[in-house]
């Protein structure tokens, strides 16, 4: 049986390109490709954007299918961070002193497919293994390993930090801002902290 990767829905004021969670980014660029006719069909002289859900993707990846969407259709392109990552949701751009928000605390590891949000800050003690999710609307604070995906300040919050004995992720983000890491041009970060500077996610 063919899997749809991508699915097609007109809204009421844009078109949403869904993305499976499962994907692989070789196989979205080909099915995009094939349904950008179908795609088309959707335009005339409107200029109604697009939004694409679903599949957490890598800045890459983003403007590859930017660039193809942009090379038959001239209309705006927006992607949206997956549901996965809950707090996003919320709307609700703020700033408030961190060092007091409240805080939870959780004894124990992570492992993949488990997934923990919290308003305030967030400590582990443990890991959080790959696979894994931990989101807090303020600072992200991880005794042992980061592996997983790590989404502090995820109301909006610029100010959240993230803090781990070791980080061994491919991503995380403070607020909208993401950090992509290369294990293969990048060494392990160990008793790390990154925060927000002039947008972009700096460890220390």
């Amino acid at each position: 049986m063919k899997k749809n990767n991508i699915s097609i829905n007109l809204k009421k004021d844009k078109i949403v390109l869904k993305i499976a969670e499962k994907a692989e980014y070789l196989e979205i660029i080909h099915e995009l490709e094939k349904k950008l006719p179908e795609l088309k069909k959707f335009y005339n002289n409107e200029k109604t954007p697009i939004l694409v859900t679903g599949k957490i993707l890598k800045n890459k990846e983003m403007d590859a299918i930017k660039s193809i969407i942009k090379e038959e259709i001239d209309v705006e392109i927006e992607f949206e961070i997956p549901k996965t990552l809950g707090l996003h949701s919320i709307k609700k751009t703020f700033n408030k002193n961190i060092e007091i928000s409240e805080t939870k605390f959780h004894r124990g590891s992570l492992r993949s497919g488990q997934k923990m949000e919290t308003e305030g800050s967030l400590v582990i003690i443990g890991d959080v293994n790959s696979g894994a999710e931990v989101i807090a609307s303020d600072n992200i604070v991880v005794l042992g390993s980061l592996r997983g995906l790590a989404h502090a300040g995820a109301k909006g919050n610029k100010d959240a930090i993230i803090a781990a004995g070791l980080i061994d992720t491919v991503q995380m983000r403070i607020a909208d801002i993401v950090k992509e890491i290369d294990r293969d041009e990048e060494t392990l970060h160990k008793q790390s902290y990154c925060y927000v500077e002039k947008d972009k996610i700096i460890i220390d």
